[in-house]
């Protein structure tokens, strides 16, 4: 007989991460409206900050839930909080190259776009853990990144075959955001993932705290008069959006999973086209089809399809 409980948690978790998905998706709305009063690194440190204290409330609170000793790294063992600090100082740094370039990419881009360019990463990660470790790459994840290529050339390249520069800005971003994801993948064992975000958003608020004194001019006055899509990136983008992430995963494959939170790029299309009015051409909606395809493609595994796994 099949389990109720298990069936419950499942559809709990697909919601969670659905949920999770959407907040995502719609975020990019936020960061688009929010550059229009804030500078990107003044943008990225604001939400930042307000990640940090959501995540440092977050640590907390579920400390007391168990009944244990609230602490914000989790353990008094040495060794745990070196790993855990050094850990997440090395994913914020690379959070916070992948967070300025998208940042700067969506001011010259729209939402749709930004979306699906960003979503690459999922196609990225084998690529550069194969390129980094030599990790195994398997024919689907190989077909998925060819795919994804001509799915980019539709979105990015205009008929003058050339490219926005705020879609070359998000497909570095995309780029980093893969690197961020396998220095996580690296880190993350033994340790506790919100714990991990904490450190990371902390390293953040430092980064593009110091840069934006040096290379921008912050105004506490357009950050309050653009305080509403900073809190959305900040605390729902940031910390409900990774807590339901963390949470979800628990209850569902990590197939599932990557395919449910890729559908990100699908609400920021739909969200950009409804809310900013931000229409796409034919031969653009085309290209994230395509990429959208290579994202779910690179998810399955060759099994699936009677293929074995090729080591490349």
């Amino acid at each position: 007989m099949s389990n109720p409980a298990a069936g419950k948690q499942s559809l709990s978790g697909i919601f969670m991460l659905t949920l999770c998905a959407f907040i995502w998706g719609t975020a990019f709305i936020a960061q688009s409206l929010g550059g229009e009063y804030a500078e990107p690194l003044t943008f990225n440190c604001a939400r930042s900050v307000l990640a940090t204290i959501f995540l440092s409330g977050c640590c907390l609170l579920f400390d007391k839930m168990k009944g244990k000793r609230p602490t914000l790294l989790g353990s008094d063992d040495p060794l745990y909080k070196e790993r855990l600090i050094k850990g997440g100082i090395t994913c914020g740094l690379f959070l916070s190259l992948a967070c300025f370039f998208q940042q700067v990419g969506i001011m010259y881009t729209t939402v749709g776009k930004s979306g699906f360019i960003t979503a690459l990463y999922i196609v990225l990660v084998p690529v550069l853990s194969y390129i980094v470790y030599r990790r195994s790459v398997t024919l689907l994840q190989g077909v998925s990144v060819a795919i994804a290529f001509v799915g980019m050339y539709f979105i990015c390249i205009n008929e003058g075959f050339s490219i926005n520069k705020g879609d070359l800005y998000t497909l570095i971003s995309a780029f980093c955001f893969a690197a961020q994801i396998i220095c996580v993948e690296n880190i993350i064992k033994n340790l506790d993932g919100v714990r991990l975000s904490l450190i990371q958003f902390i390293t953040c608020t430092v980064v593009n705290g110091v840069l934006m004194f040096i290379f921008e001019t912050p105004s506490l006055t357009s950050i309050m008069a653009g305080w509403a899509p900073v809190a959305y990136a900040g605390i729902m983008s940031s910390g409900v959006a990774y807590t339901l992430q963390i949470v979800g995963q628990k209850h569902v494959s990590s197939v599932v999973a990557c395919m449910i939170m890729s559908l990100e790029s699908a609400f920021a299309l739909v969200s950009g086209w409804l809310i900013l009015g931000q229409a796409m051409s034919s031969r653009e909606i085309f290209g994230c089809c395509l990429v959208f395809a290579a994202i779910l493609l690179a998810q399955l595994p060759d099994e699936m399809f009677g293929l074995g796994k090729r080591k490349k």
